[in-house]
């Protein structure tokens, strides 16, 4: 065989190679975009979600990566899924829910209690100014805040650490989220809140109820949404 022909074989060979990488990209790439849209419009605008910030970052970021590989394929299904470390990234419609709940407007600095995976910090970072989220647990703190760097979402601020003390050099926060449930709020995350600010946050231990505070002229105005069921808060407030 001459020089030439076995060039041109091999650059077919190396064409044919690249067209099946290409290939297999678009059709993840077009399984995640129909995946998104159908998880929007049959958990998140069905069920009465309206904000259209959030439905916006919802249909944006792509929740399979924010998951192990090997329950990628249930990202966009209706119920939460292992991260690992005995953590869980939350249903869709629960993410949705509490951020719509949060009201933001986008100038907002947002406190999250949680980071796990990173997926809320990504999908509140599309809506706010700034987002400082704080994990416990130092493995999923370092892949969350690799995955979000990688993935372009500049505006949030990963910390390890104790949520219950919350993050005073960054305070104070326009709204709070708290992705695990506490038996009661940790008085420093209310501190921490701004006057006017919202923070919402799964109650309770064997009962849990999604619930909704406002701090108005230094008072906290309570509104309970919903039952839920998140993984317990860890660290100082089980010393509570």
């Amino acid at each position: 065989m001459c020089i030439q022909m076995m060039k041109s074989l091999m650059l077919m060979f190396i064409c044919v190679g690249a067209s099946c990488a290409n290939s297999n990209v678009q059709k993840e790439s077009s399984w995640a975009d129909l995946a998104r849209r159908n998880m929007v419009e049959r958990q998140i605008r069905a069920r009465g979600i309206t904000d259209t910030n959030v439905i916006n970052a919802m249909l944006k970021v792509e929740r399979h990566t924010f998951v192990p590989t090997n329950v990628a394929r249930f990202a966009y299904e209706d119920y939460p899924l292992p991260i690992g470390e005995g953590q869980t990234i939350s249903q869709p419609y629960i993410v949705a829910l509490m951020t719509e709940r949060l009201d933001l407007k986008g100038d907002e600095r947002v406190l999250e209690i949680g980071t796990g995976s990173g997926y809320q910090a990504a999908i509140l970072s599309l809506i706010a100014r700034e987002v400082y989220t704080i994990e416990i647990v130092p493995s999923l703190a370092q892949t969350a805040a690799e995955r979000l760097k990688v993935s372009g979402y500049t505006n949030v601020f990963v910390k390890c650490g104790d949520g219950f003390l919350g993050w005073p050099d960054a305070a104070p926060f326009d709204a709070i989220i708290i992705t695990c449930a506490p038996p009661e709020v940790p008085q420093p995350l209310i501190d921490q809140l701004a006057e006017g600010g919202r923070l919402i946050v799964p109650i309770g231990e064997d009962f849990q109820m999604l619930t909704l505070l406002e701090k108005i002229e230094g008072q906290l105005q309570k509104t309970e949404i919903t039952p839920v069921l998140f993984v317990p808060m860890k660290g100082l407030i089980e010393e509570k």
